[in-house]
């Protein structure tokens, strides 16, 4: 088998970190460049131990060379450092899959508004493809640009999305009421996520606006054909991986069975996993996997409906969920790599 040369471009994060432990065992894939401005010439195990006898490669400095001479490339970088690297990868027939936010918005007024820069390249935001799986699987199969999901924007789409797709509720009353763990800010010295400051604690936080809110609406907006109106509330939680999102909406269909819609709509997902009747989804049942798994309710058969949507911001919320787009854009199985089971305790 030809194995595919693999680079990332920002290895040093965590969802970094993440594609390495991912991608080390991938049967199909060989790690080729790793980079980092800050750790080079460092040992990928001296940084990160759980990789020690697994990557044998140390970080090195960013080289349009050394990256145009890969398959594919991740960028595990802030917003607005992808873009401009991208074309010149592109144009050298390399395919590229950005893990942050810089092909995720289809409009340059948007992306230019909630990101506070100009875009590098706004004319690659059409040619992007948004990289959700279980609604654009087959335009992920072609691309050769990728812009792979959010880790709020996944967990939520995928618990809205059977009920928007059926029509069965009122698309101007969607909340989302989200806790993420504190990886999700990112690998960064930072105050409000210190241990001191973040155990023992949970707070709300970017109510009046997050980032993520034009992405998911954007999505959502999509799939209903008509533009949604969503109210979304980021939490932060004392854990150091996992989503939960608490979603709800009013039902316009009080005689739509939901569990059914759910099930049917999941039913050849490989990763995302429909719970029986009354269940409650836990972080923990997916951490370390590429697994969403999602649980719906009408309490006292009203008309509110509530799904329960919990994913690893770390995998299925970004370095699984770009494996799974790869294995995608290279023919592969979809599953390659990726059938971990979630670690508990």
């Amino acid at each position: 088998m030809t194995r595919i040369k693999a680079g990332i471009v920002g290895g040093t994060g965590y969802t970094g970190v993440e594609l390495l432990r991912l991608l080390a065992p991938h049967p199909a894939v060989e790690l080729t460049v790793i980079t980092s401005r800050g750790e080079r010439g460092i040992r990928v195990s001296e940084l990160f131990p759980n990789l020690r006898g697994r990557v044998d490669l140390a970080f090195v400095e960013p080289d349009d060379a050394g990256l145009k001479a890969c398959d594919v490339v991740f960028f595990a970088t802030p917003n607005g450092t992808a873009m401009n690297s991208v074309p010149t990868l592109l144009e050298a027939g390399v395919k590229v899959i950005d893990l942050a936010a810089d092909f995720r918005l289809r409009g340059i007024e948007d992306w230019e508004r909630w990101y506070g820069m100009p875009h590098a390249c706004p004319e690659l935001l059409a040619e992007a493809v948004y990289g959700l799986p279980e609604i654009n699987r087959e335009a992920i199969r072609p691309a050769r640009l990728v812009a792979n999901p959010g880790c709020y924007p996944t967990a939520v789409q995928l618990g809205f999305l059977p009920l928007l797709e059926a029509g069965v509720i009122d698309r101007q009353s969607l909340i989302a009421d989200v806790k993420s763990g504190v990886s999700g800010a990112g690998r960064k010295a930072e105050i409000s996520l210190l241990l001191g400051e973040a155990g023992d604690n949970f707070k709300a936080y970017s109510v009046p606006a997050h980032r993520h809110l034009p992405e998911i609406r954007q999505g959502l907006t999509a799939v209903a054909g008509e533009p949604v109106t969503l109210v979304f509330v980021p939490h932060l939680t004392p854990m150091i991986r996992g989503i939960h999102a608490t979603l709800y909406a009013t039902l316009t269909e009080p005689d739509a069975d939901l569990q059914a819609l759910f099930e049917q709509r999941y039913a050849d997902e490989p990763f995302v996993d429909v719970l029986p009747p009354k269940s409650h989804p836990e972080t923990r049942s997916v951490r370390g996997a590429n697994q969403c798994r999602l649980a719906v309710h009408r309490p006292q058969d009203g008309r509110t409906v509530v799904v329960l949507s919990v994913i690893d911001n770390l995998v299925k919320g970004a370095a699984g969920q770009a494996i799974q787009n790869m294995n995608l854009m290279f023919g592969l199985p979809e599953t390659t790599g990726l059938d971990g089971i979630a670690l508990l305790p």
